[in-house]
This record gives C-alpha cells, structure tokens and sequence, in this order.
C-alpha cells in the first residue's frame, strides 16, 4: 500500500491518478471529506499537517509515503513569523508523520522537497547539483531543508529509507500563480517586456516530476539520496515565452526590454523577487539522477509545455 500525503494538491493529485492507473494500492490522505478521487484510491481523513495529526489509520498496512502535503511558498504572506509557520507544517509536521510511519513499519518515506534548500539562483553554466552545500535563503526553503535534516536523522536511527527530491518550478494542467498568469497573457496576446532576458531555468512538467517519484517508490539505489529533477533542458524566460506561444498556435509578443531596467523599475514597485524570477537563472544538474536511478524525462519540454497550455483554465 502506498500513502500520498497531499493528495488533493497540484502534484500529489496527479500522482495518485497516475498509481490508479498503474494499478498500485494506494491510500489518499486528504484534509477534508467531499473529493473526487479515481476509482479504486482508498481515502483517510487528516485533517491539517501538524505535529498533533493522528496518522493511525492513514498508515496501516502501508509499505511506502510519498509525503507532498506542506505549508508551500507564499507570495503575499501575512504571518508575523512565516517561518514559525513554515516550521510548524513543514518541520513539525513532516517529522511527526515520520515518526509514526516508522513505528508502524513502512519500508520507505519519500520526501518532496524544493530545489530552494539549494538557493534561489545559480551562475549561468554552474547548474545546482544534488550533493551541493544548502543555501536556502527564504523561510520556506529553510523549513523544508530543516525538514531534510531530520528525516536523515529520523532514518539513522530507525532503519526507514528516506528519499529525497527537490524539483524546481513545476508545470502542467491545472498550474496556479504566475506561470499561469503568463500563460494567460500570450493566448490573449498581450504584450510583455520580456522579449530580453538571456538567462538560463530548469523547470519540470508535472508529468516527468510524477513519473520520477513512482520510480523512487522501489528503486533499491534510491534509498538514503537526495534527486534533482528537471525537464533536461534549461531554457531563458523568453525562449520559455515563445514555445509556449507555440504550443498554443500563436506568436508571442515579447518587448525586448533590458533585464537591468525590468530588475530596476520592479525594486521600485516593491517586485524585486518577482524580477529575480524571471531574469535571473536557477539551473539544476539531473546527472545523478539518471546515473543512479537510470531515469529520463518522458516528457521534453516541449510536450510538457503541450499539456500545460491545453489544460489552463480560463
């Protein structure tokens, strides 16, 4: 039996569909009752993840987790400590799954983390690598780092293997926030400033992400790692533009403004993350990842990019 945590989520949905269909037992932890589920998944009721979840139920007779249930990144916070909060779900929580999944015998705890406990950018041509010395530099990637510490820690001394992966920024069906956004953008053909920026991001179709975490149920090599993962192919933020425009039939209308002026007139409006984002790199290596566990991308960028654009809302 395997339990997905965060089941009703962007990643954690669509992994258990894709178990359903493979045909492996699963278990859907779910926050509240009144979700649609395929045929077949069980469902548990948890309620919110903290560290007084009772997971008894959730956990009988199951062999692996795959744990994506978390506090996520917040653009607009309100929390007067956000990485109190952070810690309280991410940290807390996590560990105190961990801790009663080991109790109860369960082979395997299969950690979706974030490519933030490694930092927010990387020199062009440097890629972030999977054994690289954590830099996290904001209240979310230093709770899921944190996080990382103490399943390892968890895992020496209980024998469960732990399996860590941490994926740059997902995309697909159903995406949400600022991807989507831009993806909103060029099908109504709205210009952007962004037809300049020559910097260099891995970014990860939701599909390769999922198919990368069902192979890390069973692999034996996986036990005790930590993955990267990406689509295999870095792309600058224009380049992602005009092959999504592509994908959806259409030219993108990109204004070829410097990055240093896009960078500046953000500081000005309180936006300097949000330009770091689209002007800056974040490239990851997946070497590892396809040497261990003998994985590649199913899906190339441009297939994923396919999927996106054909399951954006309106």
């Amino acid at each position: 039996m395997i339990l997905v945590t965060g089941a009703t989520g962007f990643v954690g949905s669509a992994l258990v569909g894709k178990l359903a269909r493979d045909g492996f037992a699963t278990r859907a932890a779910i926050r509240r009752d009144c979700v649609s589920l395929p045929v077949g998944v069980q469902t548990v009721r948890v309620g919110d993840l903290s560290a007084g979840t009772d997971w008894r139920d959730a956990l009988s007779a199951v062999d692996v987790i795959v744990h994506t249930a978390a506090r996520v990144h917040v653009m607009a916070e309100t929390a007067s400590d956000p990485l109190a909060e952070f810690r309280r779900a991410n940290v807390d929580g996590t560990l105190h799954l961990a801790r009663q999944a080991a109790e109860a015998g369960v082979r395997r705890f299969v950690f979706v983390s974030s490519i933030k406990v490694n930092g927010e950018s990387s020199p062009v041509g440097r890629p972030f690598t999977a054994d690289d010395f954590p830099a996290p530099l904001d209240p979310y990637g230093v709770s899921k780092m944190e996080a990382e510490n103490r399943l390892r820690e968890l895992a020496e001394q209980t024998g469960m293997e732990v399996v860590i992966v941490r994926p740059p920024l997902v995309y697909g069906p159903g995406v949400k926030a600022n991807f989507a956004s831009m993806m909103r953008w060029l099908r109504r053909g709205v210009p952007l400033p962004l037809g300049a920026i020559h910097n260099a991001r891995s970014l990860v179709a939701l599909d390769n992400l999922v198919d990368l975490l069902v192979t890390c149920l069973s692999h034996p090599a996986a036990a005790g790692q930590v993955f990267l993962v990406s689509d295999g192919e870095d792309v600058s933020t224009t380049e992602l533009l005009r092959r999504a425009a592509r994908a959806m039939g259409r030219s993108a209308r990109l204004l070829p403004i410097p990055s240093a002026c896009l960078e500046g007139a953000a500081a000005l409006v309180g936006k300097k993350s949000v330009a770091q984002r689209l002007c800056g790199s974040l490239q990851v290596d997946i070497e590892k990842t396809r040497r261990l566990l003998g994985w590649r991308p199913p899906l190339t960028l441009d297939q994923g990019l396919k999927k996106a654009v054909e399951g954006l809302e309106p």
